[in-house]
């Protein structure tokens, strides 16, 4: 029976120039805003955090020296 991915996050593995599925899912929650992010929006994201961000501003403020 196949499974559907809809509605169930995914863990993922953020690497320079993309990502790994390691468990499916359709989305990814924002670390910053806790926003849901479609796998198909996903751009922003921090290898060093492995962290995912819905927006380039949400991941320039998360990632500004404190």
């Amino acid at each position: 029976m196949l499974m559907s991915n809809s509605d169930r996050a995914a863990r993922l593995h953020y690497m320079a120039n993309g990502f790994r599925v390691l468990s499916p899912g359709d989305h990814v929650a924002c670390a910053a805003t806790g926003h849901r992010i479609a796998l198909e929006d996903l751009r922003y994201w921090s290898v060093a955090r492995q962290e995912a961000y819905a927006t380039a501003a949400a991941a320039s403020e998360a990632m500004a020296p404190r």
